[in-house]
């Protein structure tokens, strides 16, 4: 008859295994809590100065005609706007083609043919954001927008940037889409066309919709991706004194992240208004609580709507 301690030992292991165990769980644990706590001192380092900018700066003045930290102009709804805008037009961009993208890959795609151009697709996100920023300046504006709408688009613009930001995103949308639009069961796709359907009726009625907290999680993603792209709007979209209000496209702009770098760039000290400097820690814990409450959206929306099979 067995003892207890030989019944302890059959169910949970020698001891030397569960001490290994433990000290693997306890790494893991580490890892873990380092990203928390590096969250932490990024917010912590952000806050003191950021709450001396607005302690000391008068709310009235952060909406203004414009964005002019070196002369005491914060108008932060000129970013906003500048941000919301070259993410849309990204977006517009990134979601048609990498959601098409996806489709194909998944649904319509050879195993050979998917091995050649998914790779070839994700090398998109390889290329660095300043190249193309150059590629939006050098060849979107004069090559593409200036034969389509005329000379209102001048030469820094934020309809180029938004279209390069674009392209960089495309790979994400098409990537995680297309993750999971493949982890939908083959059987719904054998129903499906059991019934008649066809391959594209399928592919949007059948696959898309049960993919669908997926696919919404990946537009998400990509748009709180566009939200944080600096160099290809510091090079595109220009406005790199300072940016006045405004909502046409065909003219230079100012995001929160490209403002970021202009204002710091070139320089260990930040010259201008006694509170420019502090500006700088304003904008990036506004820019850190926008992609938390975008990543917090996006993880809420695939657990209320992902489908299990």
């Amino acid at each position: 008859m067995q003892t207890s301690e030989a019944i302890e030992v059959q169910l949970g292991g020698v001891p030397a295994r569960r001490r290994r165990e433990k000290r693997i769980r306890r790494f893991f644990f580490a890892a873990a809590a380092t990203s928390v706590i590096i969250s932490i001192a990024i917010v912590g380092s952000l806050a003191g100065e950021a709450w001396t900018f607005i302690s000391n700066v008068d709310l009235g003045g952060l909406t203004d005609i414009g964005w002019f930290p070196r002369r005491g102009i914060f108008d932060l709804s000129t970013l906003f706007v500048g941000t919301l805008t070259v993410a849309g037009i990204a977006m517009a961009v990134a979601a048609p083609l990498g959601l098409g993208s996806a489709i194909y890959l998944s649904e319509y795609a050879t195993p050979r043919t998917r091995r050649v151009l998914k790779p070839t697709l994700e090398l998109l996100a390889g290329i660095p954001s300043v190249v193309l920023g150059f590629f939006a300046l050098t060849f979107i504006t004069p090559s593409v927008l200036r034969p389509i709408f005329g000379d209102q688009v001048v030469g820094f613009n934020m309809l180029a940037a938004g279209i390069g930001v674009g392209i960089l995103t495309i790979p994400l949308v098409a990537s995680v889409s297309e993750d999971a639009l493949r982890a939908v069961p083959r059987s719904l796709r054998e129903a499906s066309y059991g019934l008649g359907a066809t391959r594209m009726a399928t592919s949007i009625r059948v696959v898309f919709p049960a993919a669908v907290s997926g696919v919404v999680a990946s537009l998400i993603i990509a748009f709180s991706r566009a939200v944080g792209e600096t160099m290809v709007v510091a090079l595109a979209a220009g406005a790199t004194g300072g940016s006045l209000f405004g909502w046409n496209v065909f003219e230079p702009g100012q995001t929160m992240t490209a403002a970021m770098a202009a204002l710091a760039i070139g320089s260990d000290q930040v010259r201008g208004d006694d509170y420019a400097f502090q500006s700088l820690f304003f904008l990036g814990l506004l820019l850190f609580f926008v992609t938390l409450v975008l990543n917090v959206m996006s993880e809420r929306f695939v657990r209320r709507f992902r489908q299990r099979y």
